[in-house]
């Protein structure tokens, strides 16, 4: 199983006793040297993370663990959106037989307390696209690309600049871009414009939630 990387808060929280994000308190040197460049923000999505997997031969679906359960609603919708002979075929015409991980969010109604806000159905929005045996993240365009392939939702891109201009973007509760019903953001994920791995080689991908500064 491929596990999504796991995305950190942009700052460190107070120690002592409050549990409040410290701001100006990188969690990590390398996002603290990069604030100020070019960060790309998306939606963040209040729902369940969803891996679709093609192994090269067929379409599988896992969580965000081995042990998750997906809902039963979630799961037939997923089999909508990637299952069958016309979708396995694009899977060969994009990726022949390379095993690949599309990683999105389910979301909608009883997924989450807001999901009812987002749609009164259940539905998919990929976020990222990984293939493993080159250990690659492919680019924000691929990505876009291959959801116009199956038509599917992107998440989209709601904010650029810094990452100081991020936190105040977030602290003004904007609305969602996806919910059906009007709903504050959860929050957005950043990256740089241009990729940047730490020195241990992990991607520099930060979030920041509107809830940590309410």
């Amino acid at each position: 199983m491929n596990k999504y990387t796991k995305i950190e808060t942009i700052y460190e929280r107070d120690m002592n006793g409050t549990k409040k994000l410290i701001e100006g308190r990188f969690r990590d040197e390398t996002v603290a040297f990069l604030k100020d460049c070019l960060w790309v923000g998306t939606e963040k999505v209040d729902g369940t993370n969803i891996g679709v997997v093609w192994d090269g031969h067929r379409v599988s679906f896992q969580g965000r663990t081995e042990r998750a359960q997906i809902p039963t609603n979630l799961l037939n919708k997923l089999n909508e959106l990637f299952g069958g002979d016309t979708n396995e075929e694009i899977f060969e015409q994009m990726f022949g037989e390379k095993d690949v991980v599309l990683y999105g969010e389910g979301y909608g109604n009883k997924i989450q307390k807001v999901g009812s806000l987002y749609s009164d159905d259940v539905s998919f929005i990929l976020f990222d696209v990984y293939l493993p045996e080159s250990n690659l993240w492919l680019k924000r365009t691929a990505v876009e690309e291959i959801a116009l392939a199956l038509g599917i939702k992107a998440v989209p891109v709601v904010f650029n600049g810094t990452l100081d201009e991020a936190v105040e973007f977030v602290k003004c509760k904007p609305l969602s871009h996806i919910a059906e019903k009007p709903l504050v953001m959860e929050g957005i994920v950043c990256r740089p414009y241009v990729d940047v791995l730490t020195r241990t080689g992990e991607r520099i991908v930060v979030k920041i939630k509107v809830r940590d500064f309410e």
